[in-house]
């Protein structure tokens, strides 16, 4: 077992295991026991009573958050004609067609969205293998196949999250930086809610929202109560 550095055993004691915060309360503890001397991500996991092996009760999909998510986003539009140029004045760091698809099946990597116009979407069927395994495919259910490339670049760009239920039926989100207040981080966390609230499969019986924990990359899980977590979105 991997032994617990000091800074973390310090900061887990500041959180009382057994009880589950309120959202501020957990905001507020999640900022108090960021202990890494750089801008930590901050992250919500929920553990939700779905089970993601039947396609139905499968959730996923994109959202942009109030508050962005503090990252610089790196995105690569594939299109054709003038969208390409559209696609740049909004903000894309690589706008292309044909020769953005030659240089991905070549190896190149350096972007973290992909988006592409419909009508490219028959070509990107050679960088599949490429793009899928590292979760970059355009997908239509996350915006990231659109005509409207402009403005999926503008979004992407402004800070839009992602998420998909793993096998254990739990999400895994991104919602801030360390550096946010403890209002933008509400906003976020607020936000991500109500979709994954809104996103309750028909078919899942029982108990859907089962726990809420929230966390920096290095710092320990702090259980929020989740009753008034959702409550405070209705």
């Amino acid at each position: 077992m991997k032994m617990k550095s000091k800074k973390y055993l310090e900061a887990a004691k500041k959180v009382d295991s057994e009880k589950n915060y309120s959202l501020m309360e957990g905001i507020k503890l999640v900022k108090e026991t960021s202990y890494a001397n750089f801008d930590e991500t901050i992250d919500l996991a929920f553990r939700l009573g779905v089970d993601p092996r039947h396609a139905d009760q499968m959730i996923r999909g994109a959202i942009s958050l109030p508050a962005g998510t503090g990252k610089t986003v790196r995105v690569c539009v594939i299109t054709s004609g003038d969208k390409i140029k559209l696609a740049e004045d909004a903000g894309a760091d690589f706008a292309g067609s044909d020769d953005l698809v030659a240089k991905i099946a070549g190896g190149w990597l350096e972007f973290d969205r992909v988006i592409a116009s419909p009508d490219m979407m028959g070509k990107l069927g050679r960088i599949g293998r490429v793009l899928g395994p590292r979760g970059l495919m355009p997908n239509p259910k996350l915006g990231t196949v659109t005509p409207d490339v402009a403005k999926a670049v503008t979004e992407q760009k402004a800070g839009i999250v992602e998420y998909r239920t793993e096998k254990t039926g739990i999400i895994h989100v991104p919602v801030g930086k360390k550096s946010f207040t403890e209002e933008q981080l509400k906003q976020n966390v607020d936000a991500i809610i109500t979709a994954v609230v809104r996103a309750k499969p028909a078919s899942a019986k029982g108990v859907f929202m089962k726990s809420l924990v929230v966390s920096t990359t290095m710092g320990p899980g702090i259980k929020l109560d989740t009753l008034e977590a959702v409550a405070s979105v209705k």
